[in-house]
């Protein structure tokens, strides 16, 4: 069993889902993902556990050598701002989900922090599980846990109700962006 996670897993653990107003279907919860599901931290392994490929399913990812992807997850796990989360399906061994929280330490707000969603996507096999919503929800409570004075995201507009389902709002910002080709 590989050890070396993005970040220390007792985090998730100890998240405190009972302020948490949204439901889920019966038997299922950030907790209890469903059966033979667990919601953890990235691992260093999950390069061998599809997580690319689950990763490839929600945007552009390109050749990533194992050199590439460990330089990349420590240098992540080193800056101690990236959250990746990911739920594996234990009777598979693979990554089915995944989903990043990037904290940014900011002047602003007593010197506060402020959180930002990325990255979520689940197999398209295992859609329809809610794992989606769970793993923004760990994402939320996760953000509050850290202490973050709010959580914000970009989606496309008919991602619009996933995520107000959960809590999110538009609060009348433009967003704005510059892409280069890499």
């Amino acid at each position: 069993m590989d050890h070396n996670f993005l970040f220390d897993p007792s985090i998730l653990a100890d998240l405190d889902y009972s302020s948490w107003k949204s439901s889920f279907r019966p038997g299922v919860s950030p907790h209890t993902p469903g059966q033979g599901f667990k919601v953890r931290p990235l691992c260093a392994s999950d390069y061998d556990k599809g997580f690319l490929q689950v990763l490839a399913q929600l945007t552009k990812v390109g050749t990533v050598t194992r050199e590439q992807f460990m330089a990349r997850f420590n240098a992540m796990k080193d800056d101690k701002s990236y959250y990746v989360c990911v739920i594996e399906d234990l009777n598979k061994r693979e990554v089915i989900g995944a989903a990043t929280l990037v904290i940014e330490q900011k002047f602003i707000h007593s010197a506060g922090m402020r959180a930002r969603v990325e990255d979520v996507v689940v197999d398209d096999t295992y859609r329809g599980k809610q794992l989606g919503k769970i793993l923004t929800v760990v994402l939320i409570m996760l953000s509050k846990h850290l202490g973050c004075y709010k959580i914000s995201l970009e989606c496309t507009d008919q991602k619009l109700p996933f995520y107000q389902q959960v809590g999110f709002k538009q609060d009348g910002t433009n967003y704005m962006v510059q892409r280069w080709e890499t």
